[in-house]
This record gives C-alpha cells, structure tokens and sequence, in this order.
C-alpha cells in the first residue's frame, strides 16, 4: 500500500492547482484523474474568459477567489508562455429598460473591488462597431485565455514540484482507516490522511464514497455555435447581454478566443447525465435569435457548430445562486471539500489551490 499525506481526487484546474500550492509548500501529495488525459471535462470545454468579479454576490468565495483568482491567473499565465491577454468585455443593454440592470450590475462590482465604467452608445460602436445597443458596461480587467495550455502548465509544474499525478486512475472504493483513508483504484489502494475532493461532476458521488457530507451536483450542459470564419471580423473582443437568469447563466454571449475562433454561448440545460455532450444538441437556428439581439447582421449562414461542456452546478434550477463548497468536511475531518465549482471556477482556479493548502496545513 502506498502511503501519501495529501490525495487529491480530480485531475481538472482546481485539483491541479491545490496539488500545485501544496507540493510547493513541500508536502507529500499525489492526484487522481479519472481519464487518461487531465483537464478532460468542464476545464478545457469552456470560452476560456477570465472573469473579472462582477456578477457575484459581496462577500462569497466566488466574489472573493474570482477577484484573487484573475490577478493570479494574469501572472502565472505570463510567467508561464500561456496564451492570454486582459481584452476587456462589454455587457451590453439592448434597450433603454435594460440600462437600470446595468447600474445594479455595476454596484456589484463596486461592492466587490471591480473597476468598470457605464459607457454610452457612442463609445459602444467605436469598440464594436457591428454591435446594436444604447449603453453598456466597460469591465477593462476581464480577460482570456487558452484553457488546454494552462491544463498542460499546471500538470507540468505540478510534477516538477514533486506531485505524482496518477492518469487513468478512477476512485473505485474508500474506507477511513489508520487515521485517514484507503483509496482504491484499479491498479493500487493509497492510504492518504487527507482527500481533497476536486472531483467536479462526480464531487457528490465521491463525496458519499469517502463517507463525507451529501450533496448534489446538478449537471447542466452549455453548447456553443462558432461564427464561420468569414463573419469572425464582426466580433473584436467579448460581448455579453445583461444577465436574465442570475446564478444560472450569464446568457449567450460573444468570445473572440485567444486561438481565433468566436463563440457564442454557453446556453444553459440541466440533465441528468454527467457524461452526455452530445445528445439531443441545440440546432443552429437556436442560436440565431440571441446572437441577433446583439449582432444584428448575423444570419444563420454565419453560424457553424461549436463545442459543448457541462457545468458541475451545485445550485439546483430553482433556486438562483450556490457559492463554492470549499471547506473541511463536517463528517468526516479527513476530507477537504473542492466542490460545485462552476463559472467562474477556471478564473479562481489559483486562488482556489492556495485556499486550499491553506486548509490542509491549518485544520
């Protein structure tokens, strides 16, 4: 039986990240990645934005890690050769009634340290010249960037810092033992004194095998169209509407990528299904109405299929917002929780990992 002090349960950016800070800080930790390659799930199958911290209620961890989580996320990705940059993005008010929830939106902001600034109709087009609105929301220090590369950077350094990382490597038993708890996996069973449980989609079923609280993770897929390539030039940076559902989605939105492309999505579907990208997908003519309320010119002609992702919601279709379940579990103190880390859960990524060494090394 191999002996470790830290496992971590889930090979996407927040258990990379933890894995990361905590084997900087010296400490003995291995991770388990269910599929062959990491980042496989909800961390690569996303627009790659680096929030900025708007949207989030004052004093959640989504509002606090986002806000750390950029600033973090903006110099490691230098540091690093990652692909990104700070574009900025415009949330934009399609018609005069829409303007107050741009001022609510930018009290949010203000409440949680973000800069953004109201710009007229004027100031909107000579941004975005083919974008149809009275008035919008700067936020100058949203950002993007390339999701497979940071994937790539953070298992790499992870590594170099003396994490074993244990590709296709799916939990299939535990049991508390020995002052900690026995992992099994195909190929070896691992006694660690502490799981941190990163497990995204599968948070909850891993949760109740390492016999710690009950959750729910609520799957809820977003699929993308692209525009073609000969209608990219229509896009310059990121284009979002005023948010309609609050904590679901923040509506189908425009994302000229780091690697070229322009997304528009996510929508939003809750299922049942934690593995399902592809069923029963969206027809492009979905796509059209929304795209149009901001790009006015677009057609269906202009539209090609995009990807698709799922979002580990712990937040339920009724109900309008769940903060990140980030904590020492309450039944059972060998497992740190890492839990319902959805939007904007790339963005906080490192400050998630601090936060959770953090844990770890304070009980």
């Amino acid at each position: 039986m191999t002996e470790i002090e830290v496992a971590v349960i889930g090979g996407g950016v927040a258990g990379l990240a933890s894995a990361l800070a905590m084997a900087r800080r010296g400490t003995p930790v291995c991770l388990l990645e269910q599929h062959p390659r990491l980042g496989h799930e909800t961390s690569t199958r996303n627009s790659g934005v680096i929030h900025a911290g708007i949207y989030y209620p004052a004093g959640s961890l989504k509002a606090a890690l986002c806000v750390e989580g950029r600033e973090r996320l903006i110099d490691f990705a230098a540091r690093h050769g990652i692909p990104h940059d700070r574009c900025g993005k415009l949330i934009v008010a399609a018609s005069a009634a829409e303007v107050p929830a741009l001022e609510s939106l930018a009290a949010r902001a203000a409440a949680n340290g973000v800069p953004v600034e109201m710009v007229d109709h004027a100031v909107l087009t000579a941004r975005e010249p083919h974008v149809a609105g009275v008035a919008a929301l700067w936020s100058p220090t949203t950002g993007r960037i390339e999701p497979e590369a940071y994937v790539r950077v953070l298992g790499r350094l992870a590594e170099a810092a003396g994490a074993a990382i244990l590709r296709a490597s799916s939990l299939i038993g535990a049991r508390r033992a020995g002052g900690g708890i026995e992992l099994m996996t195909p190929h070896e069973t691992i006694h660690a004194a502490t799981v941190v449980n990163a497990a995204g989609l599968y948070a909850d079923d891993v949760s109740r095998m390492l016999g710690g609280e009950t959750f729910t993770i609520h799957p809820a897929r977003g699929e993308y169209a692209e525009l073609a390539p000969g209608s990219r030039h229509l896009v310059r940076g990121m284009i979002y509407p005023v948010p309609h559902t609050p904590g679901h989605s923040l509506g189908v939105h425009l994302t000229k990528t780091t690697w070229g492309t322009v997304l528009l999505g996510p929508t939003i579907r809750y299922q049942a299904a934690k593995d399902d990208y592809e069923d029963d997908r969206l027809p492009l003519e979905a796509f059209v109405e929304e795209t149009r309320a901001l790009l006015p010119e677009i057609t269906l002609d202009d539209l090609q299929p995009g990807s698709s992702g799922i979002r580990a919601k712990l937040c339920p279709p009724d109900e309008p917002f769940a903060d990140f379940l980030i904590r020492r579990d309450t039944v059972n103190p060998h497992v740190i929780q890492v839990a319902g880390i959805d939007s904007p859960g790339l963005t906080s990524s490192l400050a998630i990992g601090e936060m959770v060494a953090r844990l770890v090394h304070d009980p």
